[in-house]
């Protein structure tokens, strides 16, 4: 299997250069060169495995550069510090299933991917004894995931951007707690897209990239999106009756369901796909209009999505225009001269999209409780929210990001009563926070992690 450039000016690599390429030299994203297909016979083979030896048979159609043995004993690793030995759960809300993905070390559905991809940066660099810098933008729990997969490693050190005072209380603190000497931390003067901009230009200077030898964790590599077409084979799988099931995703990076456009197309049986945002509303606005034009960064209950350019909309694009690398570069050099691009003829087909208010955020968190003592966090409400705007033919299944104990402050307060806790989190109280403040200065930044990089 070979990874290409959605912009189609990087030379054809192998899985595990993939990975430590992150972000494509010519800019673009890195994707497979063909998607593997499976048949209605491997799918009915496939129906009764667990989710783990669901991650095996599927992760391995994508890679060939790692050996078998050695690639389930990187899976097995990677989730056994779950909470749950399932590794997701599954629970009825009325008409829905809430598909749990918040049951790992921070609590998030990113450690679903980034326990993963930390041991696959752990293997390849034994293996070619060398040492690398992540540079992580987040806007939440990307951070604390990422961390939490190579902390205390020695042969990495990671620098983790996240928007001063945008982030919830703990969910800075799982980052800024982390004591070990590689866990780099810094709070800067600006929204998620200044961060993911810097991280972007920086990966962009290709001497700097590969002199400082940067990696990626953010959903522009591909890792993390092949990691989460797991669980929508899986629940696709579980749910697959008389009509397949549909998702609901709460978004902001788009990185979440493209993972499912991925399952989809590997033929795993996948009817619609509800992207759901909040008042950040681009993707919402563009699959309702063929219309991308970025806005004002909003700040709202569910901070992870508070992100006016989607990094993983692109490998979207690429597909969606026939794989024309030409006119996907024309596409993205005209949204970003001009903050707007507009896609000609495009039809909706699989996706469906709304956007959802903070009191409309609220008002599912209630209900969900009321009638069914369901406690959401803000960003699985975005998704129960927009569940009910749409009717499709089978099973909904939503996907819910978060731990409601990571926003304790709006759950409490939405809902009237101190409800949510964790003993992971519970074990943050009173440790020390690390971490610095600076500005969206891209060259003040390159020069922290010049300065504090161990090799």
């Amino acid at each position: 299997m070979h990874y290409i450039s959605t912009r189609g000016q990087t030379e054809a690599m192998g899985f595990k250069q993939a990975v430590m390429t992150g972000l494509a030299p010519d800019g673009g994203l890195l994707i497979p060169e063909t998607i593997p297909s499976v048949s209605t016979q491997k799918l009915k083979a496939w129906e009764s495995k667990s989710f783990i030896e669901l991650a095996k048979e599927i992760l391995s159609l994508y890679i060939d550069d790692i050996p078998p043995v050695q690639l389930k004993q990187l899976v097995d690793e990677a989730y056994a510090a779950f909470d749950i030995p399932e590794v997701i759960a599954m629970t009825s809300v009325e008409e829905l299933q809430v598909l749990e993905l918040f049951h790992g070390p921070t609590l998030a559905f990113k450690d679903i991917a980034l326990q993963f991809l930390g041991r696959l940066f752990q293997h390849i660099l034994e293996v070619e004894k060398g040492h690398l810098n992540i540079l992580a933008a987040t806007s939440g729990d990307t951070g604390s995931a990422a961390i939490a997969g190579v902390s205390g490693l020695s042969n990495i050190d990671i620098f983790v951007m996240y928007p001063k005072g945008k982030i919830s209380n703990l969910q800075e603190l799982q980052m800024t707690a982390a004591p070990a000497e590689n866990v780099h931390c810094l709070a800067v003067q600006g929204s998620f897209d200044d961060c993911q901009n810097i991280m972007k230009s920086l990966f962009g200077d290709i001497g700097f990239k590969e002199r400082y030898h940067l990696g990626a964790v953010n959903s522009v590599n591909w890792a993390r999106i092949l990691a989460q077409i797991v669980y929508y084979a899986f629940a696709s799988l579980k749910f697959n009756g008389s009509n397949p099931p549909s998702f609901v995703i709460p978004t902001g990076n788009f990185g979440n369901i493209f993972a499912g456009i991925i399952a989809k197309k590997m033929g795993f049986p996948i009817d619609k796909l509800i992207l759901a945002t909040n008042e950040n509303d681009i993707l919402a606005r563009f699959f309702n209009s063929g219309r991308y034009s970025r806005g004002q960064v909003h700040y709202t209950l569910s901070p992870a999505m508070d992100i006016q350019v989607a990094s993983n909309f692109e490998r979207f694009l690429y597909y969606a225009m026939g794989s024309d690398s030409e006119r996907l570069c024309r596409f993205m050099e005209n949204f970003a001269k001009e903050g707007t691009a507009t896609m000609d003829s495009y039809e909706t087909g699989t996706i469906l999209a709304t956007s959802i208010t903070n009191n409309e955020t609220r008002t599912a968190m209630r209900a969900v409780y009321k009638n069914n003592g369901y406690v959401a966090d803000p960003h699985t409400a975005v998704g129960l929210s927009a569940a009910g705007r749409f009717s499709v033919i089978g099973q909904k299944i939503c996907l819910s990001t978060a731990h409601p104990a990571k926003f304790p402050e709006t759950v409490d307060s939405v809902l009237g009563e101190n409800l949510v806790s964790h003993e992971r989190l519970n074990k943050l109280k009173g440790l020390e926070s690390r971490s610095i403040t600076v500005n969206a200065d891209q060259d003040l930044i390159a020069k922290y992690i010049v300065d504090n990089c161990r090799a």
